[in-house]
């Protein structure tokens, strides 16, 4: 095997770990729980909100508030 050839398998292959590992780190985001309460108002998170999205930690009107502050930032 040439070297060149070489070269191409490992960052083929170091492609393919990293591709693996951001799967991996995402559906393990994805599985994580969010809380029961907003971190920012500590209010509730309204039940609708956790069943399409149970890793929320902010109740929909604080996300919002964060979502358009985001906005005006950029």
């Amino acid at each position: 095997m040439k070297l060149g050839n070489f070269a191409f398998e490992l960052a083929d292959l170091r492609t393919e770990q990293e591709r693996e590992t951001g799967i991996r780190a995402a559906q393990a985001a994805l599985a994580g729980h969010g809380s029961s309460t907003c971190v920012v108002c500590h209010e509730e998170i309204e039940p609708e909100r956790r069943q399409a999205l149970p890793s929320a930690k902010r109740c929909l009107a604080c996300q919002q508030r964060l979502e358009r502050f985001k906005r005006r930032r950029n």
